[in-house]
């Protein structure tokens, strides 16, 4: 199966997922009275949201360059990477204000919870099993919006592991009010994770060069290759856009290089930076190493006498 069907499917499959647990969900809450399986039903609800832009960036992300984005379509999933976080933030802070209210009004449960139960042990065992299939495939693209609809599903396994907890306490001890306070520590979780989606997510948006590992292993792979080349001090420019890594550099060459070896040479960085980072899109820049001041005066000096000449 080629990578843009594995993302499409993995992403219909999250959907139906999330569809599924909503519903019963919902229905399980409605039967217990349960603050925090009604807070689970929000995040799964916000899960099916999440599901559906995720796939929608999905289709768009996969389109090939046009006329009016010649650069590809790879901001749609760094966008929906950002709504996803947000959502996760939004169903954090209504979980956590739900919760509350329970506690200081003193709000009980009704005693019924095997539905509860039942319901929370179906939901961590399919989440785990989605959530790993998005974590795989966005791997394997290096897409933000499949990871983090992954995240967004393994969240919901540990705040669904938390409320199993939680039942399973009030069951046999009788303390409803544990059902609340288990909530807002799930909630606080669930922040955490939709801040650190939605923060990395928008240094994407805003071109943040990618880490600093990275980069200096840019620089090793480059020093690898021949010779004959030498990196540009600081010339090494990479951003993540969608999945793929837009990286542009400079390689100084001795002066007697050849343009026919210059361009080998070149293609060989190009090729062996793409075999680390599949989706990486290369631009370099060749110059000859004695490229300073004097020597630059004289190019132009060149430049200008064969300009007259034409």
């Amino acid at each position: 199966m080629q990578i843009d069907a594995k993302k499409k499917f993995v992403a219909g499959l999250s959907i139906s997922s999330n569809i599924i647990l909503s519903v019963l969900k919902i229905a399980a809450g409605v039967l217990s009275g349960s603050i925090s399986i009604i807070s689970e039903a929000i995040h799964s609800l916000s899960d099916l949201f999440a599901s559906i832009i995720t796939f929608f960036s999905v289709v768009q992300s996969s389109k090939p360059a046009d006329k009016d984005h010649p650069f590809g379509h790879g901001r749609y999933e760094d966008m929906a990477g950002f709504i996803e976080g947000l959502l996760i933030i939004l169903a954090s802070f209504y979980i956590i204000f739900e919760s509350s209210r329970k506690i200081l009004l003193g709000i009980r449960i009704e005693a019924e919870n095997h539905t509860g139960i039942f319901v929370m042990a179906i939901a961590v065992v399919m989440n785990i099993i989605v959530s790993t299939l998005l974590f795989k495939v966005s791997k394997e693209s290096n897409s933000i919006s499949l990871y983090a609809d992954g995240q967004h599903l393994r969240t919901d396994v540990y705040s669904s592991l938390g409320v199993l907890l939680g039942l399973l306490l009030i069951k046999y001890t009788g303390h409803v009010m544990l059902d609340p306070i288990i909530a807002i520590l799930i909630a606080v979780f669930i922040y955490r994770t939709g801040y650190s989606i939605a923060k990395s997510s928008i240094m994407r948006l805003l071109d943040y060069s990618i880490s600093n590992e990275e980069i200096q292993n840019i620089r090793k792979i480059i020093n690898k290759c021949s010779d004959n080349v030498k990196l540009k001090k600081n010339s090494i420019k990479a951003r993540q856009v969608g999945p793929t890594m837009d990286i542009g550099l400079i390689l100084q060459f001795p002066e007697d290089t050849t343009i026919c070896d210059c361009h080998k040479i070149c293609d060989l960085v190009e090729n062996q930076i793409r075999a680390e980072y599949v989706n990486a899109s290369v631009s370099i820049h060749s110059e000859p190493a004695c490229y300073k001041k004097n020597c630059q005066k004289s190019c132009d000096k060149v430049c200008s006498r064969i300009n007259v000449e034409n």
